[in-house]
């Protein structure tokens, strides 16, 4: 086909799709870069933008050999986009004629004296294809399109499950939803997606308010989801807020959500246990909004506070928290599925970075906690320096901390069979539950 979805033609998506991956190989978030594009462009500019970027590392090693040297980075991005979705693929979005058609198309606009260059190396690509292929993926970054430090760290950190990480990074996630517990079950939910013509399957335990849809849609296309009916959340997520309320807090406990940003976490705490006295802390004024927006759609109330969670001086009122939500900042590593420009942003030396405010955090607002409290201790990151062993570093600095394991919910979760019932339903988590006497 020679149109995306959105209709938009071919060679401006491309265009603005090599746009945004030149943008994430200079540093830039993909979440940034797309709220740039012209809102008709973008649903079909994502598409290719994730697309791209899921075969990086691949078609980086391809364009090596067919080009050496590498062309301006406007030519060079626009290159790696097509040659990413010219890869082997059992169901391509477009022919290969049409794509090189419509690459060639958006060279002649992007940078001219390069049109001829680049139909000639996507030409070359299509008559050596499999050589090329096989070739690239003779490097690890050819072969996982992840970064070598990366694959590297999976190595080492899973030695079993690394390859299978890595493969579950490169495929599309599901769009879950978060039935909301006071208002319907997930199977009286699947029913009426059912009546609105989307397919969908009800999780079960031990996340009773998941629904996996078929395929995504717009959320606009949910029944209910104005009225705050439903929400988007990953089942991993999911399991956070249960693990903070347990069998039940006391009535009007006191609740910290530490970094609370967009929302949905502190959200489901309200849906579980709606007379909590819940405050909403996050370091970014702005992404407070987000926060906002979603309690107002579901009709929650929370005390909402812009402040770094370290600073407890400048933001605490002296009274214990009867629970604390830590779901720390982190290398994302759980989540690349979801946002495949994570690989390509993180840099090494970030992961030990990150570590270290994750235990600065909780060094933080352990004093926060009340006698009997419980903190739970969260971050998206299959990396055991973000998870278990932060946790272990922890416990041996504070001895009147003991950590609690729930089947099920604690430890590494990694998005394989051998930890869910339903693998491809579960982003990359890691949760501890941790007791004060």
């Amino acid at each position: 086909m020679s149109q995306s979805p959105q209709s938009a033609p071919l060679h401006r998506l491309l265009s603005q799709a090599a746009d945004a991956v030149q943008g994430v190989r200079e540093g830039r978030s993909l979440t940034e870069l797309l709220a740039r594009v012209p809102a008709e462009l973008r649903p079909g500019t994502q598409a290719l933008a994730f697309a791209a970027l899921r075969r990086l590392g691949s078609a980086e090693a391809a364009r090596q050999q067919l080009a050496p040297k590498a062309p301006p980075p406007r030519v060079d991005a626009l290159l790696l986009v097509a040659l990413a979705l010219l890869w082997p693929d059992p169901e391509p979005a477009y022919a290969d004629h049409t794509l090189v058609d419509q690459a060639v198309n958006a060279a002649r606009q992007r940078a001219p004296a390069s049109a001829a260059f680049v139909n000639a190396v996507l030409r070359r690509f299509l008559r050596e294809r499999q050589a090329l292929v096989s070739a690239a993926e003779h490097s690890p970054q050819g072969a996982f399109s992840h970064p070598a430090w990366w694959i590297e760290k999976l190595r080492q950190d899973w030695p079993a499950q690394w390859q299978a990480l890595l493969a579950a990074n490169n495929r599309p996630p599901p769009m879950t939803l978060r039935v909301h517990a006071g208002r319907a079950t997930a199977a009286g939910y699947v029913e009426r997606l059912a009546e609105a013509g989307i397919g969908a399957r009800a999780l079960g335990a031990p996340t009773p308010q998941a629904v996996v849809l078929g395929k995504p849609v717009p959320v606009s296309a949910l029944p209910g989801f104005a009225e705050g009916l439903v929400s988007v959340q990953d089942a991993a997520a999911q399991l956070a807020a249960p693990l903070v309320v347990g069998s039940g807090l006391r009535p009007g406990a006191r609740v910290l959500d530490a970094c609370a940003a967009p929302g949905g976490k502190t959200a489901h705490l309200l849906e579980l246990q709606p007379d909590l006295q819940l405050t909403a802390l996050d370091a970014d004024a702005q992404r407070l909004v987000r926060v906002q927006d979603n309690l107002n759609r579901l009709q929650q109330k929370a005390t909402l506070k812009a402040a770094d969670a370290r600073q407890t001086a400048s933001w605490w009122d002296g009274t214990p928290f009867d629970a604390i939500l830590l779901d720390a900042p982190c290398s994302a590593s759980g989540i690349v599925r979801r946002h495949p420009d994570v690989r390509w942003l993180r840099r090494p030396d970030d992961i030990a970075a990150l570590a270290q405010v994750q235990a600065e955090l909780l060094d933080a607002l352990w004093p926060l906690l009340a006698p009997g409290g419980r903190l739970v201790y969260a971050t998206c990151s299959v990396f055991k320096a973000e998870g278990q062993a932060q946790l272990d570093a922890f416990l041996q600095r504070r001895p009147d901390a003991s950590s609690v394991a729930v089947p099920g919910f604690t430890g590494h979760l990694l998005p394989l069979a051998d930890n869910a019932a339903s693998p491809s339903s579960l982003d990359g988590f890691f949760y501890a539950l941790i007791l004060k006497p």
